[in-house]
């Protein structure tokens, strides 16, 4: 495992090199002290998955971890100068509170690294760093990122999260108009300390290289459209387009959230099978080359602190819906995305309804909760069409005043229920503490 002093001698030496910039060149450097922000965030995570139907050993049927991270985040400001150059670092530690052998679960939904006896380790590590260049409105980085774009987006669904290894550029020079471009070249995983190469679910070999491109045009205040290309080398190449508008209809907001993805197969993708998407091919061939068109649409009534609505999204081709996936944590741009599953199968047709509500508007400001209900059928697969349906519950108090000002408290509650060959019913509990103190 890699430790948290352990940097990578490329990454170290950008960092030298800003921060001997701001000693030597106090008068050029001056924004990038002056501007300079650092946060050390706090968060203690229990997590507990119930496997409920399952005849496997109590290492696959249950994973029951529970830990402290803690994430210090350092964002530089930037040197004044036409060109002005920044650093950013993150750090972050995992320690674990408990997580027995027979209860550390798999890859997939641990919160800690195994060992060699197949309990998490007691700590895990990692330092990352992003040197950054900007000019007029357009900013370059290379190193650690966390991108939230629809065809990449971080998962923090641990108590650590996912970060990328690349370099991404992003430009506002336009009004209205954000443009990112980037190669994405490794993953570090929620659970982990070590970067990882890039793939699919379904496929074993890897790549390193991914490479996307698009943007974000604001039309009004109200309507706001987006289009992304993504290419993961020898796996897929992907559309996006998606446009989200906001109506004001009577006392409260109306949003409509529309989205569409055409994927196809890219390089050995089509050949390899080493680089085969799971999904459904007929005659009982569960993988093959991607070949995917996902639809989906979303409409959210907000008004007095109540927030109801409902969406529909449809997977037509062959393949499952593809994005970065290494098998332990993603999280995929869909309006299915939920707490255990994202329904992302071949063929499968997807309803959901969702409730919200501020308590705030009641005088009890800081505290919300939600639910969302979904249901997943016309799943390709041998024999009859499979289903699938999770419910999951939401309830989390942030203190709004005073000296715990911050301090937030989350629990979510999931039940996933399916008729899937060889696919285990779930139950599952997060429960989440976190607070954040500014260091500058």
């Amino acid at each position: 495992m890699e430790h948290l002093l352990n940097v990578k001698p490329l990454a170290a030496a950008m960092a030298a090199s800003c921060l001997g910039l701001t000693l030597n060149s106090a008068a050029h450097a001056a924004g990038f002290l002056e501007d300079s922000k650092a946060t050390l965030t706090l968060r203690n995570f229990y997590f507990n998955q119930d496997n409920r139907d399952s005849a496997a050993p109590k290492s696959a049927s249950k994973a029951e971890e529970w830990g402290q991270g803690f994430m210090l985040n350092y964002q530089s400001g930037f040197t004044e100068g036409t060109v002005g150059f920044g650093v950013d670092a993150l750090g972050m530690l995992g320690l674990k509170l408990d997580s027995g052998k027979g209860t550390h679960g798999t890859d997939a939904n641990s919160v800690f690294p195994a060992n060699s006896s197949g309990s998490g380790v007691d700590n895990f590590s990692t330092l990352g760093l992003t040197a950054k260049v900007r000019v007029s409105k357009t900013e370059l980085r290379y190193g650690t990122l966390m991108p939230t774009l629809p065809v990449v987006t971080y998962n923090d669904s641990r108590m650590l999260p996912q970060t990328f290894e690349g370099g991404m550029i992003t430009s506002r020079e336009i009004e209205g108009l954000t443009l990112n471009a980037g190669r994405l070249e490794h993953s570090k995983a929620r659970n982990s300390s070590n970067m990882d190469s890039l793939r699919i679910l379904g496929g074993t070999e890897r790549s390193n290289e991914f490479y996307f491109a698009g943007g974000d045009y604001t039309l009004t205040k109200d309507l706001t459209v987006s289009y992304y290309y993504a290419n993961l080398e020898d796996y897929y190449k992907q559309h996006f387009l998606g446009l989200v508008h906001n109506w004001q209809v009577g006392p409260g907001m109306l949003k409509s959230d529309l989205r569409y993805f055409h994927s196809t197969d890219d390089g050995a993708n089509g050949h390899n099978s080493g680089y085969y998407s799971n999904g459904y091919y007929g005659s009982g061939v569960t993988k093959g080359k991607v070949d995917n068109d996902l639809y989906s649409g979303q409409l959210l009534y907000s008004v007095a602190g109540h927030t109801f609505g409902g969406g529909y999204q449809v997977l037509n081709g062959d393949s499952n819906f593809p994005f970065l996936n290494q098998g332990d944590g993603a999280t995929p741009y869909l309006i299915t995305f939920s707490q255990n599953q994202n329904f992302t199968r071949a063929g499968e047709r997807t309803w959901l309804v969702r409730y919200s509500y501020d308590f705030s508007q009641i005088g009890m400001p800081g505290l919300t909760a939600g639910v969302v209900y979904l249901k997943g059928d016309h799943i390709e697969a041998a024999g009859s069409n499979p289903s699938e349906w999770e419910r999951d519950f939401t309830l989390g108090y942030t203190v709004p005043t005073g000296a715990l000002k911050g301090l937030g408290v989350q629990w979510r509650n999931a039940v996933w229920r399916n008729d899937v060959a060889n696919t285990r019913d779930q139950d599952e509990n997060r429960l989440m503490l976190s607070y954040s103190i500014p260091l500058l």
